[in-house]
């Protein structure tokens, strides 16, 4: 399983735009068939803050999912765009 976060960074003045690409991508990831969990948070008090928590099965789903048409039309075409700072974390499961 693989588990990390996104934090983003954006103008404030973009929220309403990025609100509605990470909608579109959010519901199109959940049914991607390796996706296990996608879930995206503007953080409480910060309207310029994205959080995304990610989980894919394996290697193989996180790579299928950055290579989808909804990944490339709203991340890398979309809010990649106006993304002003990115942090990746990975997470180690407690099982």
């Amino acid at each position: 399983m693989i588990s990390f976060t996104v934090r983003m960074k954006f103008a404030e003045a973009d929220h309403d735009a990025v609100a509605e690409m990470l909608r579109k991508l959010t519901l199109a990831s959940r049914k991607e068939a390796g996706c296990v969990n996608y879930v995206s948070h503007f953080l409480a008090g910060d309207p310029a803050t994205v959080l995304i928590y990610e989980q894919y099965v394996d290697e193989a789903a996180l790579e299928a999912h950055q290579n989808t048409p909804h990944f490339r039309e709203y991340a890398e075409e979309g809010f990649y765009r106006l993304m002003r700072a990115q942090q990746i974390k990975y997470l180690d499961a407690i099982v």
